[in-house]
Formats: C-alpha cells, structure tokens, sequence
C-alpha cells in the first residue's frame, strides 16, 4: 500500500485499499461540525456505482458519481431502527481518480471534499455552509 504523504508518486494508480485508507484519513480529519453527524456512518469504497444506483440517481455515465450517502436522517431515524440501517457513504475510485486526473487537485483533500459534501448534503447543509466547514470556519 502507498504512503500517501507523497500522493504525486503514485507509479500506478491508487487502489481501493489506497483510497479507503485516504478515506479512514479524511473520516478521523473531519471538522466537529460535521463529525456529530457522522457518528457511526461507514465508508465504503467501489470502483464504480452499481447499475440499481446508475439507474435511480439518472447518470449518463458511471463516471458522473464521485459518492453517495445512503441512509436515514438523523431526524427521520427512529429508535426501532435495526444495526442492519447503518448509514453508509459510497466513495467510487474510478470517477475519483478521473477527476483527479482532470483538476490535478490533491487527492486527499478531493477523498476529504467528497466525504464532507456527501456528509453536509445528507443533512442540508448548503454548498456555501460546508465551504466554510473546510476553511474551518463554523456555519452554524
């Protein structure tokens, strides 16, 4: 597995244990705003969105889906719920590494950003609210 203090020399590209890993990493990282939220939530990571997700999320292309959060706001969940509701956050390599390649952006802070906004999306956080979670200033 790479050390991903020098992501620049990847000589091949980052697998799945590469991107879990910058994953657990972004997870322990994450602002206190948004880790209350993310109590518990489990990351997954797959090369690719499957079909049912290409399907209902309305995607052109598997490569138009970075991640997605699945599960239940915390406002919505009930204490009937069972251990099989965790929350999950899907990140997908592939469009990762495509977007990457693209911007030329850190791939750490990029794994960071998608956990972040698939985290603030899921509950309502705006676009601008979590840009000042990132730059460490707190919105609420």
């Amino acid at each position: 597995m790479a050390h991903f203090h020098d992501v620049e020399r990847f000589t091949t590209p980052p697998d799945l244990p590469d991107i879990e890993a910058m994953a657990r990493e972004a997870m322990a990282l994450i602002p206190p705003e948004l880790r209350r939220w993310a109590n518990g939530v489990v990351v997954q990571v797959a090369d690719f969105p499957d079909d049912e997700t290409i399907e209902e999320m309305g995607l052109e292309s598997p490569f138009d889906l970075l991640g997605l959060y699945r599960g239940v706001n915390l406002l919505e969940k009930s204490v009937s719920e069972s251990a099989a509701d965790v929350d999950t956050i899907h990140l997908y390599r592939r469009p990762i590494l495509d977007y990457w390649c693209e911007t030329g952006e850190d791939l750490r802070d990029l794994v960071r950003h998608v956990l972040i906004h698939e985290i603030g999306h899921h509950f309502g956080f705006s676009d601008e609210e979590m840009e000042q979670i990132e730059q460490g200033v707190s919105p609420r």
